[in-house]
């Protein structure tokens, strides 16, 4: 199996002030193709840094891939340091001369002299288009290695890996041929730990296989790799060990590898021509935003009521002054409330009501903060569940909203949450 290293260059990484997607993305696309990543290296922009993290990297991998220094300032060095590294020197390629000639020409601008330095390759290499911005990247084998640059804003780094640099991949390794299987399981409910638990028995007996979890934002991602004789017996692991857990996880497991909660629910609202409508409080919102996010949301979306106030609540939602008064905005007889007074104005076949304390102030002894409660109403039925969350302000309102979907989901595919 073909080795990878990852490298990210930039100092704001390191700084934490800009995230890693550069690395995330290369990541799921190489072990997509069988290529399995076995280091990552995160350094600035500094000479000695790169340096070295190039010099490791093609001890440890056969391909090592870099994001970001592609740049024309000069504390953009990671073309350079790398030819230095593999041996090899660059020179102007005329070609790249005219496309940044006319890149500037066509933003009517002139080209400042630095922006040369990215026209500058090694004559071996293979220069990789860059649609988006003025960085062309990389693609150079030398000592029985491939080194591939890439720059660092990710939308110029993943449309170059996808338009140029995966193919390349698949032609010199065969890629489309690989050993290896994997997909993602994703489940929703159980936190990380308890989903270790409960596979605990698969993890322990398998062979020719791992498994890797993945705590996203409420959602534990299990990420299986199955590695067989040929690309027909991992399949099979694959498919093994999959049903296995789905098996254990049943009605936890929401989707699969790209798919996400918010559009597996919007595609059985669709499939059985049902219509949903929102009531939220302490989500502020979020609810709508995750289903309006989706193009084709109005084909069964009605709409939303964010009632922050009681006055809100009681004007719009035709909750009860009675019921606020005796048990509170945070309370289950609210939500219920909420719920059915959204499914009475929308005329809709289900709707989903959240009221809660996001904090980080206004909880009490009786209702801390994270105390929510979501709300399930359709024709016949109104279900309210108790959720307390852990976490901050965003933390509990992402998780009241997917708890919320969640619930629609069960009730869609099972009848009940």
């Amino acid at each position: 199996m073909l080795h990878a290293c990852i490298i990210s260059t930039g100092t704001e990484l390191l700084l934490g002030s800009t995230m890693d997607s550069n690395c995330m993305f290369l990541s799921q696309r190489l072990s997509d193709l069988g290529v399995r990543v076995i280091t990552r290296f995160t350094v600035g922009d500094n000479h000695e840094q790169i340096k070295n993290a190039f010099i490791n990297a093609f001890k440890l991998a056969d391909l090592v891939i870099c994001s970001g220094g592609l740049g024309p300032t000069m504390d953009d060095l990671t073309k350079e340091i790398a030819c230095e590294v593999v041996g090899c020197k660059m020179e102007l390629v005329e070609e790249e001369v005219k496309h940044l000639q006319e890149y500037f020409a066509r933003r009517k601008r002139k080209m400042p002299e630095g922006n040369l330095k990215q026209a500058l390759f090694p004559r071996e290499a293979i220069i990789l288009k860059n649609s988006k911005g003025t960085a062309p990247g990389m693609y150079l084998k030398k000592h029985g290695k491939v080194l591939i640059l890439l720059p660092g804003p990710p939308r110029e780094m993943q449309l170059m890996y996808l338009q140029e640099v995966e193919t390349l991949l698949k032609k010199d390794f065969h890629l489309d041929e690989k050993q290896s299987a994997s997909c993602t399981i994703k489940v929703i409910g159980p936190g990380e730990s308890q989903v270790d638990e409960m596979l605990a028995d698969i993890i322990n007996q398998l062979r020719g296989c791992s498994i890797a979890l993945l705590a996203h934002d409420g959602e534990v991602h299990i990420r299986i790799t199955a590695e067989g004789e040929n690309s027909s017996h991992s399949k099979q692991i694959l498919r093994e060990i999959s049903g296995q857990i789905e098996n254990t996880m049943d009605r936890y497991v929401f989707g699969h590898n790209e798919e996400t909660l918010t559009g597996v629910v919007a595609e059985l609202l669709v499939s059985k021509g049902k219509s949903l409508a929102v009531a939220e409080s302490c989500s502020g919102g979020l609810l709508a935003q995750m289903i309006t996010d989706l193009q084709g949301s109005s084909g069964y979306f009605w709409g939303s009521v964010t009632s922050y106030s009681n006055e809100a609540k009681v004007k719009f939602l035709g909750v009860k002054e009675e019921t606020l008064e005796s048990y509170g905005a945070v309370s289950r007889e609210t939500a219920e409330e909420m719920a059915r007074g959204i499914l009475s104005k929308s005329g809709c076949d289900f709707s989903l009501a959240i009221t809660g304390t996001a904090g980080p102030n206004g909880g009490t002894r009786e209702k801390p903060v994270g105390l929510v409660y979501i709300a399930l109403a359709a024709k016949d039925i109104c279900t309210v569940k108790e959720m307390y969350f852990a976490g901050g302000r965003e933390a509990v309102r992402m998780l009241s909203a997917k708890t919320a979907l969640d619930m629609l989901r069960r009730q869609l595919q099972y009848g009940g949450i």
